[in-house]
Parts: C-alpha cells; sequence; structure tokens
C-alpha cells in the first residue's frame, strides 16, 4: 500500500483521518476537523491537546536535535500549509514572529537582519553581515542585505539566536537565519496554487499568485518539485505627480531533484532564482504622510541565482555532504540633486550605487550518537566575493566614479562538537572550530587607492550544561562565541587604513517547559563585542566601516504558548534589552550610547480560534504587536528617534476539502508610527526623512491544495 492507503486502513471506523502536512509528514486528526464525514465507530474523546515542541528538530544544529532538549537560543517558525502558498510571505512575516530578530524599514531587498542587539549599523555598507541567512543548507549571504526570500513552499525558518562561530564560523555574530524548504515527494503527484489581490488605504490594487508541482519520476525513489511565484505589491507613495510611486514587483522559481538512493542515501539538487524590483523608495519629509515634492524616482534591484546539491545518508551515523554557489546582484540609485556637490562634478543627477557577490559554500559532516553520547565533526570552504561601484551621474551623460572595492574571502575550518552525559539528567556539550581566514581587499577612490591582505588564525568554541530534570523541562547554561575578519577603511585624509576584526561572546541562561497545553521559553543572556566595525554614514554621504568600539548587550526573552481545549490558541512574546557602547572609538562626543536600530523592548500576542460553519473549517485570528523606541545612529548629527509604536492585524480563513479561502487585513487602525528614519544618504543631513508604518490593506486568497 502507499502511505495512503496504509493510513486510511489503520484509522478505518476510529472517528480519525490522516492529512498530509508536508512530504514526508502526516497529522491524524478528528474527522471533522478535515470537513469529511466520520466513518461509522466511536466518537473520539475532547480533551486539550498537549502542544508538540517536544517532538519539532532543529536541524540547524546540524544533528538534528528536539528543541525541547537542544541547549540553545533557537525558534522555529512553523508554516502552515494554506500560508506555504502564500507570495507575500517574507521575512518581515518572521521577524512579527520571532523576538529579539529585528529589521532595518529601508525596504524589502534593502534590509538588514541583527539578532539580539548584535546591530552595527544601519547603512549598507561593506562590513559584512552579522547574520548568515542559509537556503537549506547552503549559505545566500555574506556581506549583501538580506535578498528577502518569499516563503513559497517553505516547511520552516530555524532561527538560532546569539554567536554561531562553533557551527558556521564567520558572520555569525548575531545567529543564524534558515529556510527550509519542503522536499520532492516520490510517493504520490502533487499539484497546488494560490491567487491573491490586495489594497491598501491611499494606494492602487496588487495581486499575486504561486504554482507548486510535485512529479514523481521513479515511484517511491525519485521526484521532481517546481516551485513559482510571483507579486505585484501595490505602492502607497505619491511623489510629485507620480502616483503611488512606491510599488514592486517579485518573481520566483525554484526545482528540487529528490532521488533516495537506497539503505539511507538520498541526493537532492536545487536550482532557485528570485528578481526583486523596487521602483521607488519609501520614505517621505513628513512624519505620518503619504506623499512627497517631485524628485527622480530611486529604484532597487535585487536579483539572486542559486544553486546546490546535497548528498546524506540517515542512520546510525549520519553523514551530510553540500555544496551551494549563489550569485548576487544588489543596485540602488539615489537622487542626487541635493547633497552631492562636494564630488566636482557639475549638475548632478543620480548616484548609482551597484554590487555584486558570489559565494561558494562547501561542507562535510558526520554525527552520530550512542545512548546519550552525541557527537559531531566536519570540515568546512567558503569562498565569499564582493565587487561594488559607485558612480555619480550628471545632466549630460557626464559621470564621475566615485569608489570601487573588490573583496575576496576565504575560509577553511575543521569543527566538532559532543554531549557527554553528566548523570541522569545533566548533559554538556562542548564545541569548537578551528579556522584560517584569509581577505583580499582592492579599493579606488577619488584620493586614495590601496589593497590589503588580512590573515587569521583561530578557534571559536561554545559550551553548555543542560539539566533535564523531568519530560518536557529543560533548563541549561550556555557560553558561544564567533569573530568577523576586519577590512579597510579610507580616511578622510585619503588614505587607506586597516581594521580590526570583531570578536563576539555571549553568556546565557536558558528555560524550557512543556505542561498541559502550556509552554514557556524563557533565555536570559549578555555579550561581548570587541572591536565593533560600524559602517558610518560621512558627511558627503558614502559610508565607511570604523571600528567604533566595544559594546555590552543584555537582555530577556520570553514565549507563551497555549492551546485551549481544540479550537483555541494563544501566544505572547517580549523581549528587553541594553545594547550600548561601552567604550567609545568614534571621535565624536557620545550622550547617547545605545547602538543603532534594535529598540530596547518589543512584545506581541495572538489569539487563533477554529470554528465549523457547516462543512468549512474557519480559523479566525488577532495580532497585537508592540515595537519599543530605538534610534538610527551614533553619529548625535544623524540621531533620529524612531519605533515606538502599535500594529494590530486580524484574518479569517476557511477550509472545505482542498479549498482554502482567506482573508487577512494588517494595520486595521492605519497607524502612522516612525518604523525608520533613513532613506537617501545623500539627502539625510539636509533633511529629516520617515518611513511610516505600511497603511492599513487588505488581501484576499483562494488556495488549492491536495
Amino acid at each position: 500500500m502507499s502511505v495512503a492507503e496504509a493510513l486510511k486502513h489503520l484509522l478505518r471506523r476510529s472517528g480519525y483521518v490522516a492529512r498530509r502536512v508536508g512530504p514526508t509528514a502526516w497529522r491524524i486528526e478528528p474527522a471533522a476537523l478535515s470537513g469529511a464525514a466520520p466513518p461509522p465507530g466511536p466518537a473520539p474523546t475532547s480533551e486539550a491537546p498537549a502542544l508538540e515542541q517536544n517532538n519539532i528538530v532543529v536541524t540547524a544544529t546540524k544533528r538534528g536535535l528536539k528543541l525541547q532538549d537542544a541547549p540553545i537560543a533557537a525558534t522555529v517558525v512553523a508554516v502552515a500549509p494554506p500560508h506555504q502558498l502564500d507570495p507575500t510571505g517574507d521575512t518581515e512575516s518572521v521577524a512579527d514572529r520571532v523576538e529579539g530578530l529585528t529589521l532595518t524599514g529601508q525596504g524589502a531587498g534593502r534590509n538588514r537582519i541583527f539578532l539580539r542587539g548584535v546591530a552595527d549599523s544601519p547603512f549598507g555598507g561593506k562590513a559584512q553581515s552579522t547574520v548568515a541567512v542559509l537556503l537549506d543548507d547552503a549559505r545566500l549571504t555574506y556581506v549583501a542585505p538580506d535578498p528577502d526570500i518569499r516563503l513559497v513552499d517553505v516547511d520552516r525558518i530555524e532561527v538560532l539566536k546569539g554567536p554561531q562561530g562553533s557551527l558556521y564560523g564567520s558572520g555569525a555574530l548575531g545567529g543564524i537565519y534558515r529556510i527550509v524548504t519542503n522536499r520532492p515527494d516520490p510517493s504520490s503527484f502533487s499539484i497546488s496554487g494560490a491567487v491573491n489581490a490586495q489594497s491598501v488605504t491611499n494606494g492602487e490594487f496588487g495581486a499575486g499568485g504561486s504554482l507548486v508541482v510535485n512529479v514523481p519520476l521513479v515511484t517511491e525513489i525519485a521526484a521532481l518539485r517546481v516551485v513559482g511565484y510571483g507579486e505585484n505589491a501595490p505602492g502607497w507613495i505619491n511623489t510629485g505627480t507620480r502616483k503611488d510611486s512606491n510599488s514592486s514587483t517579485v518573481r520566483g522559481v525554484r526545482a528540487e531533484l529528490g532521488v533516495e538512493m537506497g539503505d539511507g542515501w538520498r541526493a537532492d539538487a536545487t536550482a532557485f532564482g528570485q528578481w526583486l524590483d523596487v521602483r521607488d523608495s519609501d520614505y517621505t519629509y513628513r512624519p505620518e504622510a503619504h506623499g512627497r515634492p517631485a524628485q527622480l524616482a530611486e529604484p532597487h534591484d535585487n536579483d539572486l541565482l542559486h544553486g546546490s546539491f546535497r548528498l546524506a545518508m540517515d542512520g546510525n551515523t549520519s553523514v551530510v555532504l553540500s555544496t551551494g554557489y549563489t550569485s548576487h546582484d544588489v543596485n540602488d540609485r539615489y537622487d542626487a540633486t541635493q547633497g552631492a556637490g562636494t564630488f566636482g562634478l557639475a549638475d548632478p543627477q543620480s548616484l548609482d550605487d551597484t554590487a555584486h557577490y558570489s559565494l561558494w559554500d562547501n561542507e562535510a559532516r558526520l554525527n552520530g550518537s550512542l545512548g546519550r553520547f552525541g557527537w559531531l565533526g566536519g570540515v568546512s570552504y567558503l569562498d565569499a566575493r564582493q565587487h561594488a561601484l559607485r558612480v555619480l551621474n550628471g545632466i549630460n551623460a557626464n559621470s564621475v566614479t566615485l569608489e570601487t572595492v573588490a573583496n575576496h574571502a576565504e575560509e577553511a575550518a575543521l569543527f566538532g562538537e559532543a554531549t557527554l552525559p553528566l548523570g541522569d539528567d545533566f548533559d554538556a556539550t562542548i564545541g569548537g572550530r578551528l579556522f584560517h581566514s584569509v581577505l583580499h581587499e582592492q579599493r579606488t577612490s577619488a584620493g586614495a587607492e590601496g589593497s590589503e591582505e588580512r590573515r587569521r588564525t583561530g578557534i571559536t568554541p561554545s559550551a553548555a550544561l543542560a539539566w533535564h530534570p523531568r519530560p518536557g523541562r529543560l533548563l541549561y547554561l550556555r557560553y558561544g562565541s564567533a569573530v568577523r575578519q576586519g577590512g579597510t577603511t579610507v580616511q578622510t585624509n585619503g588614505t587607506v587604513q586597516r581594521l580590526d576584526g570583531d570578536e563576539l561572546a555571549t553568556a546565557e541562561a536558558g528555560w524550557r517547559e512543556e505542561t498541559g497545553p502550556w509552554s514557556f521559553d524563557l533565555s536570559l543572556y549578555h555579550s561581548w563585542w570587541g572591536d565593533v566595525q560600524s559602517d558610518v554614514l560621512l558627511p558627503n554621504g558614502l559610508t565607511e566601516t570604523a571600528n567604533v568600539g566595544r559594546a555590552a548587550i543584555s537582555g530577556a526573552e520570553l514565549t507563551v504558548k497555549a492551546r485551549i481545549a481544540e479550537r483555541w490558541r494563544l501566544e505572547a512574546g517580549g523581549m528587553a534589552q541594553s545594547a550600548l557602547l561601552v567604550r567609545n572609538q568614534t571621535g565624536l562626543k557620545l550622550d547617547d550610547r545605545r547602538l543603532p536600530v534594535v529598540p530596547s523592548w518589543t512584545f506581541r500576542s495572538s489569539v487563533e480560534h477554529d470554528f465549523a460553519i457547516d462543512d468549512w473549517l474557519a480559523t479566525v485570528s488577532a495580532d497585537a504587536r508592540y515595537v519599543g523606541p530605538s534610534r538610527l545612529s551614533f553619529d548625535p548629527a544623524l540621531d533620529r528617534p524612531m519605533g515606538n509604536y502599535v500594529q494590530f492585524d486580524a484574518g479569517v480563513e476557511a477550509t472545505k476539502g482542498k479549498w482554502t479561502v482567506g482573508i487577512d487585513a494588517e494595520n486595521l487602525f492605519d497607524a502612522r508610527g516612525d518604523s525608520f528614519v533613513y532613506g537617501n544618504p545623500l539627502r539625510l543631513l539636509l533633511a529629516n526623512q520617515y518611513v511610516r508604518q505600511d497603511p492599513f490593506d487588505i488581501k484576499v486568497s483562494l488556495i488549492v491544495r491536495p
């Protein structure tokens, strides 16, 4: 029998049915919840079901640890099956559900991701990212901003908080953001899709859609899974006579071939591309405005191509061999009719800031266990390249090249981790990474030219102590560390100067509890961050990287979830943190030493209720989110407040058989808080800039799935 046939046979007359929720995952649930008439037999008992946190496996740890047992600050955001077809699901939708995950607010494809206050700058310069973005086992970013991958046909997102240098090496100061896709299923053919329409206050209409096709090539052995999606997002800012100028489009396609090779071996090959085009910037010059005076368009282009291959064997000893290559282009254009007079070009019109990134990520690892003793070992090699160019264009096709930067970073490493039982209830985990990195950097600007080669060999250790007093309860202590290679910067006198690399270490204590329908996740942490590299905005509107000093970050995070009876689900979370520059090397007198961008506190809550309407199973949801105060920059001339706003969202969806209809409303009360106060670097010193919350919008979706 097929899996579907076997489960149907086993559950006959039980009052339950099996529903596929993933390529190799099934959920057993009362037949009434699936929209099907229950077969003859005794009715199932009605009890408040326990949460399933104990069955969530975090694979970003590279050896598949159960979340309830993992002595690490981790959050898993599962994407419900209907929402796996939503082309509007993005990084921001994940950040809204994860304590400590912060985005800059410049817009899709321009944002930088920060975790737990490890924020170096809101300005997109040449410093390596503090959070690594991964698609399955392959890294997508090294220096580039978040590509804002749409979460179509994605099973879950795994977020590891705190430095992950022992597992992931350079560029993991703040943590890991990992997207886990659905794999091809060789057992059955399926096709699913969705369409939606969207309307925004003071703006235009938008639309989107997706299609997912799973094709078995050889039954139970090989399958091809193809995903396609697109969205035309409505604009709502009027720039002069240009109405709704900040609309955008995104297109994506992903194809994955999976082959079950026998004896636990499986091979997966993935090809992925996403093309994001934003027609104009999101900022205005007055708070709460949705219009601004006429100026040149400021488009943004973020295009990513990625290919990867993974060969793995599951068994007493598991083996993973993976390689991935990413080519990434990020292009911005800014209106330069104001603020560009210092570059010596008559009648400047626009500044083009273009960058091409390539990343080759390779890893081989083994892991296994013997009773409660677990181990992991592996080798990795990473090759990252960046070529950036800034060109100022004049009115008569004249132009001047302001800066070119060419970076080539390599890192080779050995890493390992072992968990040792210490009695019946205690475990100790020790890990580390021995690495050797090389950075070649060449820079040319109007006043300087130089090259630099930096080599670094070191160890980034980690250690944890876990106490399991009973099933469903975990208390742990953990230490983690990470480093970031230093580069170069151009001084105001035109000379090229070396930068020291960052070093960050975090000590934390955590508690996870699952009792009946309730679960709790609490963590307390303190981080020491030395030789902070920060991208700073110069008076001429360009960015350079500088060592600004030493920082200390302390914080607390709490998440509470509950499932009341069978029809109510509650979730709430909050974060409070102090992120300060405790040693000032900026050369500026600082009255406020808070690190930029990250809010001092946040709070969120949500409630969902299931109910039936004839043969339809419906869910209504409501969400509230508060983002506390934050600041833009260390520089007193740019130190502008932002944050401190509230947003309410609501939605309803109804499912009958294969069909789901949904209505979602965001920013119900059309709140207009300042989510970000930066847009154009050339104009920032001349006038205040504001990126207000997206206005009230409503989206209607129609989804069909197996």
